[in-house]
């Protein structure tokens, strides 16, 4: 973790912003995906309970999410499953979202470092 009063130290000794610096931390994927989980478990629950609460004549074909979450019904029972499915589904999908990002960040960040490395060094031989 960053101490709250220091702005953190590159490899050469230069201080960088403390903003810059936590722009480009990286995401925790276990703290995204539970997040991510949590908000599509819950939404997938409430919405399936207001269907019950309220029984819309038209309504929604909510009864199709069981071709994507196995054992979930239009019912008390499905709303439960329906949130344990849509956690498990958005904790998978908020992780990889947070792996992918620190992956294209590292790249990303690699890259520029061995541009700005090269360039710096271009004249090397012209010194010799």
């Amino acid at each position: 973790m960053i101490p709250q009063t220091q702005d953190p130290v590159t490899n050469d000794g230069n201080q960088i912003p403390r903003t810059l610096a936590m722009a480009f931390a990286p995401l925790h994927k276990r703290a995204l995906g539970t997040a991510v989980g949590l908000a599509v478990g819950l939404v997938i629950f409430l919405v399936t309970a207001v269907y019950l609460l309220r029984s819309p004549d038209p309504g929604f074909d909510l009864g199709l999410l069981n071709q994507y979450f196995y054992g979930y019904t239009v019912s008390w029972a499905g709303a439960f499953i329906g949130a344990a499915w849509g956690f498990l589904v958005g904790a998978v999908i908020g992780w990889f979202i947070a792996f992918v990002r620190n992956l294209v960040l590292a790249v990303s960040v690699f890259a520029a470092r061995t541009r700005a490395e090269l360039t710096a060094t271009r004249d090397f031989l012209d010194h010799i």
